[in-house]
């Protein structure tokens, strides 16, 4: 595991309010679907250094995945300038992340 996923959240204000494009990377350090994913999601956003990659644990009470209606791990929802533009659950290779991020290049 290269990051593990961080247990103190952002407000969803906080996310909202930032510019440029932030990928929010929502799992747990146990969940198997997330270490198989890691590595996809991880070699994608290597191709992209300016997006802002924020790893946060997610699960029953974490207000900010519930914000975002994350039901599986992982999710990576796409952020730019505030407002949602992509997302991917359960990667399975890096163009599915690539994909994703390349969407925001096009807002």
């Amino acid at each position: 595991m290269t990051r593990p996923y961080d247990t103190i959240q952002p407000d969803r204000t906080a996310i909202d309010a930032r510019s440029g494009v932030t990928a929010i990377d929502f799992g747990t350090n146990w969940c198997g679907y997330c270490k198989a994913a890691e590595s996809h999601i991880e070699r994608a956003l290597a191709q992209y250094p300016e997006i802002v990659h924020v790893k946060v644990e997610d699960g029953p009470g974490r207000a900010l995945g519930r914000s975002f209606r994350v039901k599986l791990w992982p999710t990576v929802v796409i952020m730019k300038d505030g407002r949602e533009v992509a997302r991917v659950v359960r990667p399975e290779d890096d163009q599915e992340v690539v994909d994703a991020l390349s969407q925001a290049d096009g807002e």
